[in-house]
């Protein structure tokens, strides 16, 4: 199959001819349709990643259709239209048997513990436990947009924050998750503050349903919120990933607030200050958000469909497994308005 490949952190990306992947008992192999370039990428081909195995194959927001499957697959068949998340469970552990196979103990993660899907075709193990079957009425690249993006905002927003219609949320950085955070926000009947550095994202921001947008290079970036919130927000979500919007969705939150920490955050910002005595006074919580189940899709399906959610408003940009090599290394400097899928192979 053809697939793209690095043989050193930071080195030279190439698209090269590989084996085909073949299924083990528990696992499909998937015909590649769509793919979304994502930051996280990024992070794995500069090392941030530990669980990397080199050489290595990147890319993990994936939907395609199944072409061959171990013989202990029971729940699915060769065609079926399936994506995944990015962190898959085993079944095996206490994790797991709980239905919390985001924190698996021996998690499956296609582009970062196996290879992933900058390929044709792409192994998925404990397919049973972690595959998902899309909607009918869903395309390959709307699954792709869901990837890191949209589940992860998900699951922040709804089942880590516990958003609620009313309630003021800040979402901190306007990349995939923290569009699709204003997507589900909307779709709850909140009131939506969106930060970013750049015009161009705000504006975005305002298209999607935010009710303010604040290009924090312009302006003070808690007291802007504290403005527009009467006070400081109920819920708010670093989607980013750096100790200064990490602080600053701390400190813009009200009493008894909660901040969802979704952006990854290596290197040099691995570590924030956090001003604790303030989370004390003030009965703050601090919670992380990794990815979602595969048994939570169902859920979050139904909800787009009652919110009437357009994921195709997320998907800015299609482009060619070929342009892959030349856009990975670009993703921290020049990051994408919305979401980038690959849709041909």
């Amino acid at each position: 199959m053809k697939a793209v490949i690095y043989n050193e952190y930071q080195g030279p990306l190439t698209i090269e001819r590989v084996k085909d992947p073949q299924p083990g008992p528990e696992a499909v192999v998937i015909e590649v349709k769509a793919t979304g370039l994502c930051l996280s990428d990024w992070h794995g081909w500069m090392g941030h990643d530990p669980e990397i195995v080199l050489p290595h194959v990147p890319g993990h927001e994936l939907a395609g259709t199944i072409v061959s499957k171990g013989k202990l697959v029971k729940k699915w068949k060769i065609g079926d239209r399936v994506t995944v998340p990015f962190v898959g469970g085993c079944g095996k552990c206490d994790y797991c048997y709980s239905g919390n196979q985001q924190v698996c103990d021996n998690q499956f993660q296609p582009g970062f513990t196996a290879w992933g899907s900058f390929a044709e075709f792409v192994r998925i193990d404990y397919a049973d436990i972690n595959l998902v079957a899309l909607p009918d009425y869903m395309s390959f690249e709307e699954a792709a947009s869901l990837g890191c993006r949209f589940i992860t905002a998900y699951r922040g927003v709804r089942h880590q924050g516990q958003l609620k219609k009313g309630q003021f949320i800040a979402i901190h950085g306007c990349g995939g998750v923290g569009l699709s955070a204003i997507q589900i926000a909307k779709g709850i009947g909140a009131k939506i503050i969106a930060l970013d550095i750049t015009d161009a994202k705000c504006e975005m921001a305002k298209e999607l349903g935010a009710d303010y947008a604040i290009n924090t290079m312009k302006t003070n970036t808690v007291d802007a919120i504290k403005d527009c919130s009467k006070g400081g927000v109920d819920v708010s979500l670093d989607a980013l990933g750096s100790a200064t919007t990490c602080l600053n969705s701390i400190n813009c939150l009200r009493k008894r607030g909660k901040h969802i920490q979704i952006g990854l955050m290596t290197g040099e910002e691995a570590h924030p200050a956090i001003p604790m005595s303030t989370v004390i006074a003030n009965e703050l919580e601090i919670l992380g958000s990794h990815g979602m189940q595969a048994h939570a899709y169902t859920e979050m399906f139904q909800f787009i469909k009652e919110k009437e959610i357009n994921l195709s408003n997320l998907i800015t940009e299609t482009i060619a497994l070929e342009e892959v090599p030349f856009r990975l290394p670009l993703l921290f400097k020049e990051p994408s308005l919305g979401i980038t899928v690959i849709n041909s192979f």
